[in-house]
């Protein structure tokens, strides 16, 4: 059975969102050059993955709850608005059960990218979506994103669990008076980069979702103390070195300022710097209070080899 792909109105920016862009350090012996290079790279790998692999996975809870019928628990939802880059093959047989999203190619009208490749959503017979400690799997089969403005792609394969840790459904949010809460974890999550590398990435984050004049999504990461407080990703950089994503602060996404990231804060560290990105600021890189007409601005904040603290704002 193949159904056209529709959604709720959830665009869930990037849990690891996090730009640089790197001034130049006036000691040539300080290797700086490099250092910036691999910085805006490994920012912008992480960025893209994280925002595209959340979209996938929105889309994966969209299918579940729109298509899953009694495997949610509920009535299948009514149709909702249509998207246009995918459709959904539902296996009601198989043991697990599988919902198949398979994505066009189609850019769609004032699209940023296009996608190939598919998710597959895995469950048991039975499966209650709504109830508290519901989990389901999700694989991705060579999901391939090209960015429109630059033609750069990224190609992820491997598996997700994500476990609905508190209970409830995101279609009942406005009613709840209590947080709708998810886990998303992965062990290896293959990422293969534009200039062919190939690397391994964890994956350990909860998303929070609330309901204040709009939905209200708070992402935290939650990896083994081991691997540090607050990381949300983890694993080896397309140059083949270790780095670490921590949410300092909840990354925090408004409906009601059109699913824009309004605050929060990240910190990567890698094998050549550590840089500290605030976002949620003005062109001055002061906190913002309502939502603006025109861009938010982020804060990086790294020092360099040198001992030279450096600063950058930008828009996003």
């Amino acid at each position: 059975m193949k159904k056209q792909l529709t959604f709720m109105s959830v665009a869930i920016i990037s849990a690891g969102l996090f730009f640089t862009s790197c001034k130049k350090e006036s000691t040539s012996t300080d290797n700086t050059t490099d250092s910036a290079i691999e910085l805006q790279a490994q920012s912008d790998d992480e960025s893209r993955f994280s925002n595209e692999s959340d979209f996938a996975d929105d889309d994966a809870n969209a299918a579940l709850e729109t298509f899953g019928g009694s495997y949610a628990g509920m009535r299948p939802l009514t149709p909702l608005p249509r998207r246009c880059d995918a459709e959904v093959t539902v296996d009601t047989v198989s043991n697990p059960r599988t919902i198949t999203i398979t994505y066009n190619g189609d850019t769609c009208v004032g699209g940023r990218r296009s996608r190939t490749g598919s998710v597959v959503l895995s469950f048991t017979p039975g499966f209650r979506w709504g109830q508290a400690g519901a989990q389901y799997t999700v694989t991705y089969q060579n999901l391939r994103i090209t960015r429109l403005r630059d033609n750069k792609s990224i190609t992820i394969n491997g598996t997700k669990t994500i476990t609905n840790v508190s209970g409830g459904r995101l279609t009942e949010l406005a009613g709840s008076t209590t947080p709708i809460v998810h886990t998303v974890r992965s062990e290896s999550m293959s990422v293969t980069f534009d200039n062919a590398s190939q690397r391994t990435w964890k994956v350990a984050r909860q998303r929070a979702f609330t309901y204040n004049n709009g939905i209200v999504i708070r992402v935290t990461g939650i990896a083994p103390a081991a691997v540090g407080e607050g990381v949300a990703t983890w694993g080896e950089n397309r140059f083949g070195r270790a780095f670490k994503n921590a949410i300092l602060e909840p990354l925090v996404i408004r409906q009601s300022c059109d699913f824009r990231l309004v605050s929060g804060k990240v910190q990567h560290t890698g094998f050549l710097v550590t840089s500290t990105t605030t976002f949620g600021l003005n062109a001055d890189g002061e906190p913002v209070n309502a939502c603006p007409d025109g861009p938010f601005y982020y804060k990086v904040v790294w020092t360099g080899r040198n001992g030279q603290t450096y600063t950058f704002i930008g828009p996003y």
